[in-house]
C-alpha cells in the first residue's frame, strides 16, 4: 500500500511539472525590442541639454511591462527621463519575461 501511495504521488508531481513547462514565451529579437524603445524615447519631450549615451538594464513583467533595473548614469535629469519615458511602459511585442536585457540608449 505504501508503494502505491508513493507511486501515485510521483505520478501527480510528474504530470504537473509537464504542464507547467508548456508556458509559451514570445521570441522577439533584440533589434525589435530596441526599435520599440526608440519609438518610446523619440516621442518624448527632452529636458536634457546635451547628448548622453546611457546603458539601461531592464526586464519585462508577465504583462509586457518594462521594469528598469539599472541605469549607468547618476545624472538626475537622465534618471528622471528614463523613469518617465521607459519604466512601466508596455511594449507591443515584449521579450521573454524575467530575462535581463542591457541596451545603450542615446538621449539627444
Amino acid at each position: 500500500m505504501n508503494k502505491f501511495k508513493l507511486l501515485a504521488i510521483a505520478f501527480v508531481l510528474g504530470t504537473t511539472s509537464l504542464f507547467a513547462n508548456n508556458i509559451v514565451n514570445p521570441e522577439v529579437s533584440k533589434d525589435e525590442i530596441r526599435q520599440q524603445i526608440i519609438e518610446l524615447v523619440q516621442h518624448s519631450v527632452n529636458t536634457i541639454d546635451n547628448q548622453v549615451t546611457v546603458n539601461v538594464t531592464f526586464t519585462f513583467s508577465t504583462s509586457g511591462e518594462i521594469i528598469v533595473k539599472k541605469v549607468s548614469s547618476t545624472d538626475k535629469e537622465v534618471l528622471a527621463f528614463i523613469r518617465e519615458n521607459i519604466n512601466s511602459k508596455i511594449l507591443e511585442n515584449p521579450g521573454r519575461a524575467n530575462r535581463n536585457f542591457t541596451m545603450p540608449i542615446v538621449i539627444k
